[in-house]
């Protein structure tokens, strides 16, 4: 059965926006939206993370869960989910966060 799908990229490599495009629409750049069978979902998100370098990739599928949704992370993340009593959420870094606030 196939269901909506979110991909998020970033400084990902040209041919992983092609993959993506052949299935999913680039609704803004970076911002790929679809409705794709759980086996789709599980290929580009297998060539989008093996392709990643230093670039960083988000997917949100449905999930049989509270939020109805799930979250999976490639590459290096600035925010990071943290499972919170069965409810995912998304964390950043203290340091990360104070050192932006001493920038002048």
């Amino acid at each position: 059965m196939a269901s909506m799908v979110v991909i998020s990229v970033s400084a990902v490599p040209d041919h992983v926006h092609g993959a993506l495009t052949r299935w999913l629409l680039e609704v803004t750049p970076y911002l790929y939206v679809g409705t794709v069978s759980a086996k789709v979902r599980q290929e580009l998100w297998s060539a989008v993370s093996n392709c990643i370098g230093s670039g960083a990739a988000v997917l949100a599928y449905p999930a049989a869960n509270e939020q109805g949704f799930a979250l999976t992370t490639a590459g290096e993340q600035k925010r990071h989910t943290v499972d919170f009593d069965g409810f995912t959420l998304i964390a950043t870094s203290a340091l990360s966060v104070s050192q932006e606030m001493a920038k002048p």
